[in-house]
């Protein structure tokens, strides 16, 4: 996995954000991978507050207000192991302050209270599409994971919708904004279990609440994600496509080992695959990446994009314990997977 010399591609980020203040380590002298990690990983411990046990794969987002200049929603699994979903804010998008207290969330609708009682949630997403940011998660429902929906404005007050599908699912992530008029979102049809397979589905709604049209995407094809895969941090678009960042899962001699890799989606019917890089882009192999409560892991939720300089900060969860940030540009990674496409 070597990425020789600089990209001469030019593509642009469409309907993006100027976001001068990104996370940003340039490539270390050596270097030659297309994503390269923080020197400072991982950026957020797992006993960052009394009474969690761990702190991993969460969702950050560009947000100004008098706590910060980013926020976000970050799984939280306490000393019972219970999971659950807290907010947080950073100056700088890399020394947080998360709420001790878990999100608790508000039913407009008395039937959808009643019917969904929180039980717990857990691997959160977040967009900003249109007037709010909204949030998708996986969701207990009869106890079973699906997909919770729900919304913000500003951190403080959180509006849980109806679940999007029917247990069993994993992996929502929706895309940034309409597509053909209609909200689009990936998922991970699944079992109650660990789900030793998985292929990443589109489905595609008018009001955030009903959702069909589904759409097969991608299927789990080489080695390294032989088992199954799954959507990581909601999509960039690009003149070239949707670039959209997933994790694989390839099972070992020694148990599961999560990587991820990037592919290109079409813009206007975005389960149609331009292009799909062979090869994972990161995996384990640092100490914090390997050693934790499930070994092994590097799991991608979000990513920062800044529109006027193509430059991207990845946030992944580590060992299921820790969160950790990695770097590459727009420009950069659209032509590696262009240049090493399997499709």
């Amino acid at each position: 996995m070597t990425y020789q010399g600089e990209s001469s591609m030019n593509v642009k980020v469409i309907n993006g954000t100027s976001l001068p203040n990104i996370p940003w380590q340039d490539r270390p002298a050596g270097c030659k991978d297309v994503i390269w990690r923080a020197d400072n990983n991982p950026i957020i411990p797992r006993d960052l507050l009394p009474t969690s046990n761990s702190i991993f794969n969460s969702a950050v987002v560009p947000f100004e207000s008098e706590k910060g200049k980013f926020a976000g929603v970050f799984r939280v699994d306490d000393k019972e192991r219970n999971m659950a979903i807290h907010a947080g804010f950073s100056e700088d998008g890399v020394h947080w302050n998360l709420n001790e207290e878990k999100v608790e969330w508000i039913n407009d609708d008395p039937e959808t209270a009643e019917a969904n009682p929180w039980q717990y949630g857990y691997d959160p997403r977040c967009v900003w599409i249109e007037d709010r940011f909204w949030i998708t998660w996986c969701n207990a429902y009869g106890w079973k994971p699906t997909i919770g929906v729900g919304w913000t404005k500003d951190f403080k007050e959180f509006h849980q919708c109806e679940n999007a599908f029917l247990p069993f699912n994993r992996n929502g992530v929706l895309f940034p904004r309409k597509i053909n008029g209609k909200y689009v979102m990936f998922s991970r049809p699944s079992d109650s279990g660990h789900t030793p397979f998985g292929d990443m589905y589109l489905s595609q709604s008018p009001d955030m609440k009903y959702w069909g049209e589904h759409r097969h995407v991608m299927a789990p094809m080489k080695g390294w994600e032989s088992l199954k895969i799954g959507a990581g941090p909601i999509p960039i678009e690009t003149s070239e496509g949707w670039l959209v960042f997933y994790h694989g899962v390839l099972q070992s001699c020694n148990g599961y080992v999560y990587s991820f890799s990037a592919a290109i989606l079409d813009i206007d019917k975005p389960w149609k695959v331009k292009y799909r890089c062979a090869e994972y882009l990161l995996n384990p192999r640092e100490y914090y990446e390997c050693v934790g409560d499930v070994q092994n892991v590097t799991f991608p939720c979000a990513a920062l994009c800044d529109a006027d300089t193509g430059r991207i900060a990845i946030y992944y969860g580590c060992a299921d314990t820790c969160v950790s940030m990695a770097f590459t540009t727009v420009d950069e990674v659209v032509d590696y997977v262009k240049k090493h496409s399997s499709v």
